[in-house]
């Protein structure tokens, strides 16, 4: 038996189930697709089971396999180096609308929601998640751990940095070629903004133009 997980049974989680589900249909081999939580919210969401992670590992398997559907990047990572050390291999979740074009290179672990589109020349990190309708333009640079969330425009020659979150409809104007515009490490860019200047490490910004959020 091959074992598959969704890890996270919140909104994330629910919409990344149905597309690992087309995908996992088509293998011939006897697998059981469910969601892992490590603070479950009842016995079975949508038709699947859900379980502990510790029950989950406890379960007899020939293979297990996971798709981290959690848009926080730090604890996407901690819960990759966890399911690593356990001998847990990552699968692409992609649906079937995605648009991928000339020389993309992608890390393991990414999560493809509908209608995504990554043009050409790009080359993005481990455990990539772009939301519904997202976009990635030429000769972009993506990091590991970074989260895009529904709608955002991300336009060419920009570098976005691990761990990155960009906001719902969000957009990033384009750089130069040898002076991209550059997102910083851990940095936020906050629903709709729109960021027409290089955002340092660790900074949130809001607004149109984009500038930092003061506390």
């Amino acid at each position: 038996m091959i074992r598959v997980a969704v890890y996270g049974a919140s909104g994330c989680g629910r919409g990344v189930m149905p597309l690992a589900r087309a995908q996992w249909a088509k293998t011939d081999a006897p697998y059981e697709l469910v969601f892992v939580d490590d603070q479950p919210r009842g016995q079975s969401i949508n038709g699947h089971r859900v379980l502990t992670y510790a029950d989950w590992l406890a379960q007899p398997a020939e293979e297990r396999w996971v798709s981290i559907a959690i848009a926080n990047g730090t604890i996407r990572e901690r819960l990759a180096r966890r399911c690593a050390e356990d001998g847990v291999r990552f699968f692409e979740v992609r649906a079937e609308s995605v648009v991928q074009m000339d020389d993309v290179l992608l890390g393991e672990g990414a999560i493809l929601c509908p209608f995504v589109t990554l043009t050409s020349n790009i080359r993005i990190g481990k455990h990539f998640q772009a939301n519904l309708y997202s976009y990635v333009e030429h000769d972009c640079v993506i990091g590991d751990y970074v989260t895009f969330a529904p709608g955002v425009k991300c336009n060419g020659n920009v570098v976005i940095e691990d761990h990155a979150y960009i906001g719902a409809g969000a957009i990033i104007r384009q750089g130069k070629p040898g002076e991209p515009l550059v997102i910083g490490r851990g940095a936020v860019v906050g629903m709709g903004a729109v960021v027409t200047r290089s955002v340092p490490l660790g900074v949130t910004v809001i607004g149109n133009p984009a500038r930092p959020l003061m506390k």
